[in-house]
């Protein structure tokens, strides 16, 4: 295994100084936690919007921490979900007094965890509310969760919800708005090489050269199957028929986002999204927007995601309000 790192068991303290480090007039890391907010919490007036999860995801989950996106972010261990301690923190420095509204991808730790500190800041007077985020098209069951996966589509609900909170919706709107994207969000993905988790050493799972996994997970689980690599056009096909099968209705607008894992070039990423843009055209889907890039990656995987997002014009106005955030 080759990592640049120190200590193993230092990997999250001294990554989570390091950002903070870079953006000290914009986040701030909470004392004996691995809590980063902003700086200026708690704002007057305005929902809490926290999220988190497990790292390996970088820029996800404290990369999007800042005005207009997420007011603190969680990191638990690499791969691990934040312990109920930890996000009652987060909920406590981003409450205003307003209520505290938190995304939370569908892994079972990520579910069972976020629910018990939303008991446990209701039971201290703080109104809490929740959203699961299940874009996943490529599993149903897994390992990690019940039901379909939360994936790299869960940065669209951050911020959409962002922008809502900077705006003073308040936590029954933001909730509603909630319920309603993540139903038309959609995402699958894809891997050519494992990721290496340095706590272990070891790959997630097993490739040969002539080989890639279909419907990778982001905590490096295997996907649904393994096939001969093909080209980047045919590779992209398989996904995006698969993410649009899943649709009841494909009339309407779209945002997409073509995600690399960690270890995908630029370069890899924008051919996937020269066939991607054309092949979505010629099937007169409408896609307004395109963001290409890392998003949310599983360490150091070579692969991508492709996301789907079906919007009408006020979900597309909050896509487009600006954000000042630690990714920016």
């Amino acid at each position: 295994m080759k990592k640049i790192i120190n200590n193993p068991n230092l990997i999250i303290d001294q990554m989570l100084q390091g950002l903070v480090k870079a953006n000290p007039n914009k986040v701030e890391l909470i004392e004996d936690s691995h809590v980063i907010c902003r700086k200026d919490l708690p704002i007057k007036g305005k929902v809490g919007l926290i999220s988190g999860g497990g790292s390996g995801h970088e820029p996800a989950h404290a990369g999007y921490v800042g005005d207009g996106m997420l007011d603190c972010a969680v990191c638990g261990d690499i791969f691990t979900s934040p312990t109920p301690d930890q996000i009652l923190k987060a909920i406590k420095k981003a409450d205003s007094g307003e209520g505290v509204f938190m995304v939370v991808k569908n892994y079972t730790g990520d579910v069972m965890n976020f629910e018990m500190a939303k008991d446990m800041a209701e039971m201290e007077g703080i109104d809490v509310d929740y959203i699961i985020v299940d874009d996943d098209v490529a599993v149903e069951d897994s390992s990690f969760t019940t039901g379909r996966r939360g994936i790299a589509g869960t940065i669209f609900v951050h911020k959409v919800l962002g922008a809502m909170a900077k705006n003073g919706k308040n936590l029954k709107d933001i909730k509603s708005m909630a319920d309603k994207i993540v139903n038309n969000i959609k995402s699958m993905g894809m891997g050519i090489k494992a990721c290496i988790n340095p706590m272990s050493g070891n790959e997630s799972f097993n490739l040969s050269d002539e080989e890639m996994e279909i419907g990778i997970g982001i905590h490096g689980e295997p996907g649904i199957r393994k096939e001969k690599i093909k080209s980047a056009d045919e590779i992209t096909k398989e996904l995006i028929d698969t993410i649009l099968r899943d649709y009841d209705n494909i009339d309407g607008d779209f945002v997409v986002m073509v995600n690399g894992m960690g270890q995908t070039t630029e370069m890899e990423l924008f051919i996937v999204n020269n066939y991607l843009s054309d092949y979505l055209k010629e099937k007169n889907i409408k896609v307004l927007r395109t963001y290409v890039g890392n998003y949310m990656t599983s360490m150091d995987m070579a692969g991508f995601s492709i996301s789907l997002f079906k919007v009408d014009d006020e979900i597309l106005s909050l896509l487009d309000e600006d954000v000042d955030v630690v990714r920016s």
